[in-house]
């Protein structure tokens, strides 16, 4: 994985998410990568109150270089449970 990839070219990672990314201040795909899924999640929450489970996935498999739908259903799981935790 290249970490000097612009955000938009990373699988997932479309302009309207990292627009969203660079608002919350995770300007880089370096960024990304070093503050992982979660915390990047919880950043854009705080600024879209209509941040979604499909956007955990996507910025999970962004950093893993792959598709969400191609996560482990194990990382899914995971992930879920931390939206549930995130969006009580």
């Amino acid at each position: 994985m290249n970490n000097n990839q612009s955000l938009i070219d990373l699988p997932n990672i479309g302009k309207t998410l990292a627009e969203k990314l660079i608002f919350a201040g995770i300007e880089s795909s370096e960024q990304l990568f070093s503050i992982g899924s979660e915390s990047a999640f919880v950043k854009l929450a705080t600024i879209d109150q209509n941040t979604c489970i499909n956007q955990l996935y996507a910025l999970e498999g962004a950093i893993q270089g792959i598709r969400w739908h191609d996560l482990s259903l194990k990382r899914k799981q995971e992930l879920l449970e931390f939206f549930k935790i995130v969006n009580k």
